[in-house]
């Protein structure tokens, strides 16, 4: 239990439980305006009690997202003192737009709407929330350019033994960047669509307010399956640029040790990294290349030949990251995507047929569905940065480089104990705010009830 393992092990467990409530801030917000904008164009009030009620939701989530994220920006400066000397030039420059400006829009516009019911202008309330969803969405992007800069480093140079920014522009234009940020935003939008029916679903079984949760059912069942389809193209296109940009951690994720062509896919596999080989696996002849070029031929390099191709380039090493969990992580979020498009176009079809309200066991599964996004969320970005490893700048600074000189083991465990102890007992609290307040009556929804929902968040953290 030396100071790099604690330390990632830390920076692990605080991440994870932070990207529990980014993808539905992102989701979420946009939602909530879109119920709003229904309400000033329709005049119905049943959108607005829908947008306070999801609203409230909203704060709950949000709020927690903020203190949970705090924790992330000291990580940089105490456990990795190396890596923000080496990087942060770079690194830090689009942290700081996030947090000047997508982030205190973010911040103050929520304030104003939570605020400004029934004192603003119907049209300007409604902009508001737009605001805060925009700028929701804005601060992932920010934070996902600073990202890809560690995925695939663009726009700097190498100068006095530290990597400065020469290219601001070359950042925004990443290619990583624009495969990473759509497929975070649409996992997003599904995380929010399978919340608000999950949740819809249990009221329906219950037969509250029916009106209220088959109107909310209904936009998160069309925004789900949008997105659902859309995050698996856009997945689909992310992995092909992968094999290209990063052809280890594709590697990686298919347990492929030996380069092929046509390339199989292993649906399941039992993995020796010790031997590097795969005493038993289940795989379909030639969809590893289709998944890879839309063809069923073309060349996968495995990861002995990756491991040489390193060696040579970086010098000696091992190149290969943690195979079983890049493996299984890709999976699992694979098999939860499928799964949610399944659910979407059934419950589609439901619709369509009027039969969603009477058909039980749907609105029973749909509700205990409601973790699948969440897991795909956490999957995903094990294997995207587990992938990485044993870089933390892709080919630039490797992870053993990167941890701080001057904390000690003793340090970092007692922070990582507290750290988990404390976010055991925000996830206590957030679970039980978001349990109480779905189960609430949509008609007891109002402005004030919105303030004291606010206070009791604040108490609690």
């Amino acid at each position: 239990m030396n100071e790099l393992l604690l330390a990632r092990w830390q920076f692990a467990i605080t991440t994870v439980y932070h990207f529990l409530f980014v993808p539905l801030t992102l989701g979420l917000s946009v939602l909530v305006a879109i119920m709003e904008t229904i309400y000033v164009r329709t005049g119905n009030e049943t959108y607005k009690k829908m947008a306070r009620f999801w609203g409230r939701l909203f704060l709950i989530n949000f709020a927690m997202g903020v203190v949970t994220g705090i924790v992330q920006e000291f990580h940089f400066g105490m456990n990795w003192s190396e890596y923000s000397r080496f990087v942060g030039d770079i690194f830090g420059a689009p942290l700081a737009v996030e947090a000047l400006a997508a982030f205190f829009l973010e911040s103050t516009f929520l304030g104003v709407w939570i605020f400004g019911w029934d004192k603003l202008s119907k049209p300007l309330h409604a902009a508001t929330i737009w605001l805060v969803a925009v700028a929701t969405n804005l601060s992932a992007f920010w934070i996902l350019v600073a990202n890809s800069f560690m995925q695939e480093p663009a726009g700097y140079i190498i100068r006095h033994g530290r990597a400065e920014m020469t290219d601001f522009f070359a950042l925004l234009t990443n290619p990583h960047v624009w495969y990473q940020f759509p497929h975070t935003a649409l996992a997003g939008f599904v995380t929010a669509a399978f919340f608000v029916m999950g949740i819809s679903a249990y009221h329906l079984r219950r037969k509250s307010s029916p009106d209220f949760f088959r109107r909310s059912f209904q936009l998160g069942l069309m925004l789900g399956v949008i997105s659902t389809l859309a995050v698996a193209l856009v997945g689909h296109l992310q992995g092909q640029y992968l094999v290209k940009s990063q052809p280890m951690k594709m590697a990686a994720a298919e347990a492929l040790w030996e380069s092929a062509d046509p390339a199989p896919f292993a649906v399941a596999a039992l993995i020796d990294e010790q031997k590097q080989r795969n005493p038993f696996e289940i795989g379909v002849p030639a969809l590893g290349s289709l998944l890879a070029y839309n063809t069923f031929s073309g060349k996968v390099p495995g990861m002995k030949e990756l491991q040489a191709e390193h060696e040579a380039k970086y010098g000696s090493g091992d190149y290969i990251p943690p195979v079983a969990p890049v493996f299984w992580s890709f999976r699992v979020m694979v098999a939860a995507g499928i799964f949610m498009v399944f659910l979407t176009l059934y419950g589609f079809y439901l619709a369509r047929k009027g039969r969603l309200e009477g058909t039980t066991w749907f609105l029973k599964a749909m509700l205990w569905s409601l973790p699948l996004p969440y897991i795909a969320n956490t999957t995903g970005w094990l294997m995207t940065e587990i992938g990485r490893y044993p870089w933390i700048v892709y080919g630039l600074q490797k992870v053993e480089k990167a941890v701080s000189p001057s904390v000690s083991a003793g340090a970092i465990l007692a922070t990582l104990v507290i750290f988990t102890l404390l976010y055991g007992v925000l996830a206590l609290a957030d679970l039980y705010l978001l349990a109480r307040y779905a189960r609430h009556d949509p008609e007891e929804t109002s402005a004030e009830r919105m303030l004291e929902t606010g206070k009791e968040v604040s108490l609690w953290i």
